[in-house]
């Protein structure tokens, strides 16, 4: 477990977690090969999302720092982590070398590197073996990426590895199950108020929480209903031509609601099967997922309803606006 989650029974809100965390500081040295620079046109086609996200120079239009909420929750907490506090030891001289950069499609390697210095406000939680970062350019309410840190491991291509290295696999699918209830907590902590399905739940644990002593969360737990099952609204998985040379897995919401969500590929790299969801694994070595073809002329189709929209991505767009007010309410 990257943190250890404590209960704070003094608070009276209905979401108060605390997360206390040891920082692992560990560096990988990172391969000299790279292919950002030399990527043909028919890759940089292939590419899920777009040139300006590769570059780094467009800049997202919502935060991904701290959710902000009156209520916090496990996610919040972890969401809001700060950069460690410097050492109150006097400064040594350093022989450390210059700071190096990353190329455009290695720009997940700073969070490899340096968990520790929280770059960008992005990193969430960390150990020796992987980080989990929030996605720089979230296509959904909740966006997170699970990245190795071994080099032996974030260098190859995600479906090769996990099809054929089960020690790598089952260590994955045991940190995707947590991280999917983790953002299932974020989820109902977004949307859990406009939920016709979890209000149940919702009205339960106001009058748990408003409680002169409110219960632990183990006892708090025991007595909620179960409410709606935010589990089954997340997904996760890896794309069958990644766009970054890093290793990673996608944990998020199906919802497919954010500003970042701007384009045919963007959807389809999520809602097709481009997108390989871990549950899928392994796969044979002959199998046609390795060899998406053209998939950017796929049509898309609403990830809700099913209607087809073709190439009309502006309609689509204009849809899915309208299906996920629908959805949150559920």
């Amino acid at each position: 477990m990257f943190k250890t989650l404590r209960y704070n029974s003094r608070c009276s809100q209905a979401y108060n977690f605390l997360y206390t965390h040891s920082f692992h500081r560990v560096r990988y040295i990172m391969a000299e090969a790279s292919k950002g620079k030399n990527d043909s046109v028919h890759e940089q086609r292939q590419d899920p999302i777009l040139a300006e996200e590769i570059e780094g120079t467009s800049k997202p239009e919502v935060s991904n720092k701290a959710f902000a909420s009156k209520r916090t929750n496990a996610f919040a907490e972890l969401m809001s982590a700060k950069k460690p506090k410097p050492s109150t030891k006097p400064a040594t001289p350093s022989l450390k070398p210059a700071k190096r950069g990353f190329d455009a499609r290695s720009g997940l390697g700073v969070y490899i590197e340096h968990p520790e210095k929280n770059p960008e406000g992005l990193v969430v939680e960390y150990d020796d073996d992987f980080v989990v970062v929030n996605d720089k350019f979230p296509k959904a309410s909740v966006h997170l990426l699970l990245i190795p840190r071994n080099p032996d491991y974030y260098t190859q291509h995600p479906l090769s590895l996990l099809s054929s290295n089960g020690p790598f696999r089952a260590e994955v699918l045991k940190r995707v199950v947590r991280l999917k209830h983790l953002a299932a907590s974020e989820l109902r902590r977004k949307y859990g108020r406009c939920s016709a399905s979890d209000a149940p739940y919702q009205a339960a644990l106001g009058d748990l929480m408003s409680q002169d002593d409110p219960p632990t969360p183990s006892e708090r737990d025991e007595k909620l209903p179960p409410g709606r099952d935010w589990l089954a609204e997340i997904k996760a998985g890896a794309h069958t031509h990644p766009s970054m040379n890093h290793m990673h897995i996608h944990v998020m919401s199906r919802d497919m609601h954010s500003p970042c969500m701007k384009h045919k590929k963007h959807y389809l790299s999520f809602n097709s099967s481009f997108f390989v969801e871990v549950d899928e694994f392994p796969l044979d070595e002959r199998s046609d997922r390795f060899h998406p073809g053209e998939w950017p002329s796929w049509d898309m189709k609403c990830w809700r309803c099913g209607e087809n929209y073709q190439n009309k991505f502006a309609r689509l767009k204009e849809h899915l606006g309208e299906e996920f007010e629908a959805w949150k309410k559920e």
